[in-house]
């Protein structure tokens, strides 16, 4: 098992260059020793004159620890990756590009942003396990302005200067929270509503929601339906409207605001450290794990709007 650092004094002394951090990942990406991602042959040499690269003995395939992954054909150093990395997974609120340009020296906001969303966009493990057991469902709303958007925003289910979306927490023993999911959606119609608790929640989970008729699609012996009525909604679904509360104050606070282009990855970062909050070092961990997993992504793939946004 890997080790990972705990405090930022640890963090130093454990990757000060990048022969250190190089090693940390090779250990990270092949922890049998090297396997070829292009023939699968567990037979290869480190090459002394590249740095980090491996040469199959069975294909001739050159392989640096970084090829294939978020990481592929960076200039940036290694050093300057985990520092980013960590910041990003421990932090309790993140931080935004702006700060790391500053705080890591980078030199450009390009280059900065260009980090921080290729480890963002690394931040949904596309493997994880739906929610199980009993889960609170609801929708909310988050505001942004552009030059041509509404000067004030619509009451109510009104999507006027919104951008609509949905979450969900697994309740656990004594009804304290869970896991997180949240999502970007275009209305609050059955169709999305239902789409996103299919994906989320594991057909044998209990659903607790509104009396939405948004919700009516949701199969009955999984739907626990509340209607509110009178009663504040923060009092029948305390833990989801606690996370839009602090989701909220943590997009104004960090961002200055969210857009439509990359929301969905945003909530991504917000769910990814919810979900770690009791082991935040580890969730260091937990991300380059990701980020070696992921298909690498240029900044004009980046850029690119997300479906549906």
């Amino acid at each position: 098992m890997l080790q990972y650092p705990d405090s930022l004094i640890e963090f130093q002394s454990m990757f000060p260059d990048n022969d250190a951090c190089a090693a940390w990942l090779i250990e990270m990406r092949w922890p049998n020793g090297f396997v070829c991602p292009e023939c699968g042959h567990d037979k290869g040499w480190a090459l002394r004159g590249k740095a980090h690269t491996f040469e199959c003995a069975g294909c001739g395939r050159q392989t640096s620890v970084t090829s294939g992954t978020q990481l592929h054909a960076s200039k940036l150093p290694l050093t300057v990756w985990f520092w980013a990395a960590s910041l990003m997974a421990t932090h309790f609120n993140g931080i935004s590009a702006l700060q790391l340009q500053k705080q890591l020296g980078i030199g450009s906001y390009r280059t900065a942003w260009t980090l921080a969303h290729k480890l963002r966009s690394a931040m949904v493990d596309p493997e994880r396990s739906p929610l199980s057991g009993q889960a609170e469902v609801d929708e909310a709303s988050l505001l942004f302005r552009i030059r041509n958007d509404p000067p004030t925003d619509g009451q109510g289910r009104s999507h006027d200067a919104k951008m609509l979306i949905i979450g969900a927490i697994e309740l656990g023993d004594g009804n304290t929270p869970g896991r997180l999911r949240l999502s970007g959606i275009s209305s609050y119609r059955a169709a999305d509503l239902g789409g996103f608790i299919e994906a989320a929640a594991h057909p044998d989970a209990t659903i607790k929601t509104d009396g939405w008729s948004g919700y009516a699609g949701v199969p009955s012996d999984r739907h626990e339906p509340h209607v509110v009525g009178k009663t504040p909604a923060h009092l029948v679904f305390p833990w989801i409207h606690q996370i839009y509360s602090n989701l909220k104050g943590w997009a104004r606070g960090v961002y200055h605001g969210l857009r439509r282009t990359h929301l969905q990855a945003y909530l991504g970062e917000f769910v990814f450290r919810f979900n770690r909050r009791r082991t935040r070092h580890a969730a260091f961990r937990s991300l380059f794990g990701l980020t070696l997993k992921a298909r690498p992504r240029t900044y004009n793939m980046l850029i690119l709007p997300e479906q549906g946004a």
